[in-house]
């Protein structure tokens, strides 16, 4: 998500804190941060973390690489061209994950209302944590000064009385500094905004809006809700008017993460094949798969469970490298377990697939940038036959890799 365009100064939007109970907290160029932990030496140098090869891109970037006009999303040849002292680290998400967690433990230490949304930021709302900590602005510099000390990476916290203007004054407090925007001051604020910094406003939306004169947000809101939404659609028109001028009633929620979802069958007449085996498996992933989408969920771990005739229980499990809601990565990983079990071929009364280890689909993070767009892709055609199967039934529209059921060789 971006928020386009940041203010030049840094100072607080008004004093009275007293109804801006929302902090959004953003770790600064986190992956980089973090591998300045491990490596001390590279601070103060141009430093990114990218791809394993000359194909792949940058997924972050030290401020010191930003000044030769080194962004994330960035290929790295161009990167390199663009600074010949460049240096270069394979991520490392494992550890980032680590550090991630250490964080969000923080956040919890002050307010149970912490909603995360990606691996390197949250919102929380802070509330019911006045009396012991202070106002908010109080609050949201002892959770840099924890940040700081127990991590030792920098963070930039925003603190507003909505979400979406949480999350703008964090990137105008960035690198590593906090900003207030109070109630009273917000539509001020906001005014002095391109439209690009609101949320939803993509390439396509700013050139229509620019065609027509609009550039700031003060433009959309003097233009008035109706004639935005004849220039942009009703809905998108009355969503933006709306972020113009600060109507987010959205609330922060922590996820309610399951520990596990799973599917198993009891048999009157056990399998006997393999192929009976994994069309069972493979029904069952797919299950499994929807309804974690369903929820915006991620699996890191996938088990499967067997019983023969004879009631002898097994399990066995492996955890992911990359997360995942797809049912043909489920069906996989399951069909690699169950080949490596015995009783499978003693005939099976019972077989089930469970996912567990599951995290929110916004902080499951993929390994590397080719992985996430091929994932990503592969659950938004998953996601789009889920809308199709919810209208129309679920014999009206499958997927290929629901009529595939492999031989016994393909094990």
């Amino acid at each position: 998500m971006s928020y386009g365009p940041r203010l030049k100064e840094r100072k607080n939007w008004g004093t009275d804190d007293s109804q801006t109970p929302i902090l959004h907290v953003d770790m600064d160029a986190f992956f980089v941060s973090v591998e300045l932990l491990d490596r001390p030496d590279l601070r103060g140098k141009p430093v990114v973390v990218g791809g394993g090869t000359l194909r792949g891109v940058v997924s972050a970037a030290s401020y010191e690489a930003r000044q030769f006009g080194i962004n994330s999303a960035m290929p790295l040849q161009i990167a390199m061209r663009r600074c010949a002292q460049l240096i270069v680290l394979p991520a490392r998400m494992s550890r980032y994950r680590a550090v991630s967690e250490q964080i969000m433990q923080i956040f919890s230490t002050f307010t149970p209302l912490v909603e995360p949304i990606s691996i390197d930021e949250a919102f929380l709302d802070v509330s019911g944590a006045r009396k012991l900590y202070g106002s908010p602005l109080q609050i949201g510099a002892l959770i840099r000064q924890e940040i700081h000390q127990q991590v030792g990476v920098p963070a930039s916290v925003g603190i507003a009385n909505t979400k979406h203007l949480a999350k703008i004054a964090s990137a105008n407090a960035k690198p590593d500094g906090m900003l207030l925007i109070s109630a009273n001051r917000a539509e001020d604020f906001l005014r002095h905004l391109p439209i690009g910094a609101l949320w939803g406003v993509g390439e396509q939306t700013l050139k229509k809006l620019n065609s027509r004169g609009l550039f700031t947000v003060v433009d959309l809101v003097n233009l008035g809700q109706a004639s935005l939404e004849k220039i942009i659609g009703k809905a998108a028109g009355a969503k933006l008017y709306a972020l113009a001028t600060n109507q987010d009633d959205r609330a922060v929620h922590p996820p309610m993460v399951e520990k596990s979802i799973s599917k198993e069958e009891t048999f009157y007449e056990p399998l006997q094949t393999w192929e009976e085996c994994c069309a069972v498996l493979l029904a069952q992933s797919h299950f499994i798969a929807k309804k974690l989408r369903s929820q915006s969920l991620l699996a890191r771990t996938i088990a499967i469970k067997v019983r023969t005739p004879d009631f002898r229980t097994k399990s066995r499990s492996v955890t992911l490298a990359t997360p995942t809601a797809l049912g043909k990565s489920i069906y996989e990983v399951a069909k690699d377990l169950l080949a490596q079990t015995e009783q499978w071929s003693k005939g099976l009364r019972l077989l089930g697939v469970r996912a567990e280890n599951l995290v929110g689909a916004e902080r499951g993070v993929q390994a590397d940038l080719f992985t996430e767009v091929k994932e990503q892709r592969a659950q938004k055609a998953a996601q789009a036959v889920d809308a199709v199967q919810e209208k129309f039934g679920n014999n009206f529209l499958q997927l290929g890799t629901n009529m595939v059921f492999p031989p016994r060789d393909n094990r």
